[in-house]
């Protein structure tokens, strides 16, 4: 019997496509392998409503020829197909040539032979589906014990990915990483007096195994949430229209700094390379170390070196290394998200490695990093605990979770809702509000913060849907960030 050629591993797959590119003499190539596993379990009530397993895999080929990009994916991975493919991306690059008005031309990389595993404790993968689905229902079961107190509705999830994937370039890089990122949250909702108000907790998404389930942490929480959508839903509406203080919590910040911080410092999308999903950008190059874009004791710190950061990985999908640096250092616009080629037309000598691509099928772009809010530093006297920021409040609003939002096209002129929102009067937390909004522009925001919390109270909160470009693709990162007071923003009534 004749035996079957041992199947060539994703290394040796990928040198072939790294050899292939080389002998047609593109100026540069890459190839990406991975495979993708999410998981996700919903509930709402007392069914199990979504339960789903999906596995997908494929590679991307990148070449660059004659200063033209022209890229190609496929699913099967084979030796004929990966030839086909290098092949075809090299005709999509002449074609690309022929409306090119400008070469693109990328700023040096080393090569790197590595391997990085995101480090985790329990693989939540290798967890009975029973155990996660049982732990849902349970939520929910105890949401729904305070029925007669108005709470109608439950729902709750858990959401797992593994992503592994192999980087290999003309460079001379091969670089194996394997992803993991965890994610539970739950929620409810109280109905009373023709009216409806959904209250919701969540555990970050992070980059870390089936210990982030915490089913007490979850199961500890689920009192004071129901209780607060009762209150909620009985709670006045806001009418008091005009400018207030705002005493931020971390879960409501972190969505404030991704829309008005992490996206108009994407270089890509301030030179306009990407506009057509979300807008470009106000935060223009020749703004950068000039530009007062908050108070002097505000500074926002991109890090994909973060442990558990949504966003944190070894290298980008350029090899690039992971690295740590501010985008807005003492007030000032400092830097910005780069790739390769907009590090280029900077001016720089190399990326800070913030390429990304979603998928095996599609081209690196550049997103957000993990990008926190630093805390404020002992001693300081804008530094002060949430505590000490409410006491210190004749009359404001304070503010948890997070709600609808909207900002235009530059990322200039804003507006954020939130979860939960309480009156402060006299330095002290009195009554819940419901249907409150905040407005302002980005820069007079920042520039009115006057109180920022310390290293003790920092939260990694994050996204893990950002959606980029079109077709649109999904990133995930962490907006670590503590709770601030910010001063005369406009506030009013939301939905």
């Amino acid at each position: 019997m004749v035996q079957a050629p041992p199947q060539q591993t994703d290394r040796e797959l990928a040198a072939i496509a790294v050899d292939s590119i080389r002998q047609a003499g593109c100026e540069y190539g890459d190839i990406r392998i991975a495979h993708y596993r999410q998981q996700n379990l919903s509930a709402r009530d007392r069914s199990l409503t979504r339960l789903s397993d999906n596995i997908n895999s494929g590679f991307g080929i990148r070449v660059l020829l004659n200063g033209a990009w022209g890229f190609v994916a496929s699913h099967r991975i084979t030796p004929e197909e990966i030839n086909r493919v290098v092949h075809l991306a090299i005709e999509t690059a002449k074609g690309s040539h022929l409306t090119q008005q400008q070469p693109v031309k990328l700023v040096p990389v080393e090569a790197y032979q590595d391997k990085y595993i995101t480090p985790i404790k329990i693989d939540p993968f290798e967890v009975a589906i029973q155990e996660k689905a049982e732990l849902l229902l349970n939520i929910n079961e105890q949401f729904l014990s305070y029925e007669d107190k108005g709470i109608k509705k439950a729902y709750s999830f858990l959401s797992f990915t593994k992503e592994e994937k192999i980087f290999a370039s003309t460079v001379g890089s091969a670089i194996e990483q394997t992803i993991y990122r965890s994610y539970p949250g739950m929620g409810c909702t109280a109905i009373a007096n023709g009216d409806a108000k959904e209250r919701n907790y969540e555990r970050p998404p992070l980059n870390i195994g089936y210990e982030h389930i915490d089913a007490a942490d979850l199961l500890g929480n689920i009192e004071r949430v129901a209780h607060q959508a009762i209150e909620k839903v009985y709670a006045p509406e806001f009418s008091n229209e005009g400018k207030t203080t705002l005493i931020l919590k971390p879960s409501n910040l972190f969505l404030t700094i991704h829309e008005s911080v992490g996206h108009p410092t994407e270089l890509d999308r301030v030179y306009g390379y990407e506009a057509n999903f979300a807008g470009t950008s106000f935060a223009t190059t020749d703004n950068l170390h000039k530009l007062q874009y908050a108070a002097p004791w505000v500074n926002f710190v991109a890090d994909r070196t973060q442990p558990q950061g949504r966003s944190t990985m070894a290298y980008d999908d350029e090899g690039v290394p992971a690295q740590k640096w501010y985008v807005v250092k003492d007030g000032i616009l400092n830097d910005y998200l780069t790739d390769r080629e907009t590090a280029y037309r900077l001016g720089r000598g190399s990326s800070n490695g913030s390429a990304y691509a979603d998928s095996w099928s599609s081209t690196p772009m550049v997103r957000i990093p993990n990008l926190g809010l630093e805390p404020g530093k002992a001693g300081d006297s804008h530094t002060a605990t949430l505590e000490e920021m409410i006491a210190d409040t004749k009359d404001g609003i304070l503010i948890d979770g997070i709600g609808s939002f909207s900002i235009d096209q530059q990322r200039r002129n804003f507006q954020f809702g939130g979860d939960a929102f309480w009156s402060v009067k006299n330095g002290k937390v009195t009554q819940m509000l419901k249907n409150v909004t905040y407005h302002s522009m980005t820069t007079d925001f920042w520039n009115s913060v006057d109180a920022i919390g310390g290293e003790s109270e920092l939260v990694q909160c994050g996204t893990n849907m950002c959606g980029k470009g079109e077709p649109m693709q999904i990133a995930q990162m962490t907006h670590a960030c503590v709770p601030v007071r910010v001063k005369d923003i406009h506030v009013g009534r939301g939905s």
